[in-house]
């Protein structure tokens, strides 16, 4: 990616809570456990998806894959957020920016389009059983996680690269913890509409679709499930999808919540509103990506006791 010629902005200002320097250590120590949580948290499922034979199948190879882009997403993203907590002036250099935005839209919109790949597999094994074998093979499912990575990525490159060709003139201050695209689209000094259409698409395309996509298949899935005579045949049954439709719940939930929500029309709670805001956007990039795991082990059998077996396996080497 190159950086136009005619930018004059050599680097950025996050405020994030400079304003608040007292909520600053609480934050950075709050922020700080809930990374380390997500990391340990999706560290270990990925560990044991690996290692224990019996989660080599579709549903937990995508469960590994969600499990590392969520170790991604917050690592482009929470470092910087707890530097800036701890930093009386918070910078990041215009490469620095481009990179963390990068990082940051591709693994949102990977995350999307994976989701609709689990709610794919779901339906399968669920409407299609004695198929499953045969749809779902090593050869479909590991092109189908790739697939997810590439298009995310390639939608990331296509509105990074167009952001970083206008001109940034004017302002250099982020009213944010970090990088946020729109937020540095409304520093630039030129036109922004194609950018604005290009999100609107990308938004559509990797937003839009995998919920639709999603929600057609619980359509079936549920259908299906309702025709199973016995009690405990639908409970085992949707045991099976629950933990995902959880996350897919959450995921979307919060996305939806973010962006849904009025905006304050009193003047005089301006500051509070911007406050509130912020916060939102910050616990938005840990929380899922934190109770992704949770909900995962809580409500999953087979990986619980894995969990459990690789702990055992531990203590007796020791």
């Amino acid at each position: 990616m190159e950086i136009a010629n005619q930018s004059t902005v050599a680097e950025f200002v996050l405020l994030g809570l400079s304003d608040h320097p007292m909520l600053e250590k609480t934050f950075f120590v709050l922020i700080l456990l809930m990374y380390l949580v997500i990391l340990l948290g999706n560290g270990v499922l990925i560990l044991v998806t690996i290692l224990d034979s019996h989660l080599h199948t579709p549903m937990y190879f995508f469960l590994g894959n969600l499990s590392f882009l969520d170790i991604c997403y917050t690592t482009s993203s929470i470092p910087l957020v707890l530097d800036g907590f701890l930093t009386p002036r918070k910078t990041i250099s215009f490469s620095g920016c481009a990179m963390q935005m990068f990082l940051s839209f591709a693994m949102g919109a990977t995350e999307c389009v994976l989701l609709g790949m689990m709610a794919f597999d779901r339906y399968v094994a669920i409407c299609n059983p004695l198929r499953y074998p045969v749809v779902m093979s090593k050869a479909a499912y590991v092109p189908m996680a790739v697939s997810s990575w590439v298009a995310g990525g390639a939608n990331s490159m296509v509105q990074i690269s167009l952001a970083v060709q206008l001109p940034f003139c004017g302002d250099n201050i982020i009213n944010h913890f970090t990088c946020e695209i729109l937020a540095v689209l409304k520093l630039a000094c030129a036109d922004i509409s194609i950018n604005v259409i290009s999100m609107g698409v990308a938004n559509v395309i990797f937003l839009g679709v995998p919920v639709l996509f999603i929600f057609v298949s619980y359509i079936f899935i549920l259908s299906t499930i309702l025709r199973i005579p016995s009690a405990e045949g639908r409970k085992k049954a949707f045991s099976t999808c629950s933990a995902h439709l959880t996350v897919v719940i959450v995921f979307y939930g919060t996305i939806l919540f973010m962006y849904g929500k009025p905006k304050s029309k009193d003047p005089l709670g301006a500051d509070k509103q911007d406050l509130v805001d912020k916060l939102i956007s910050l616990f938005y990039g840990v929380l899922t990506p934190m109770l992704n795991p949770i909900i995962y082990s809580l409500r999953n059998k087979d990986v619980k006791t894995a969990v459990r077996d690789l702990v055992g396996q531990k203590c007796l080497i020791q």
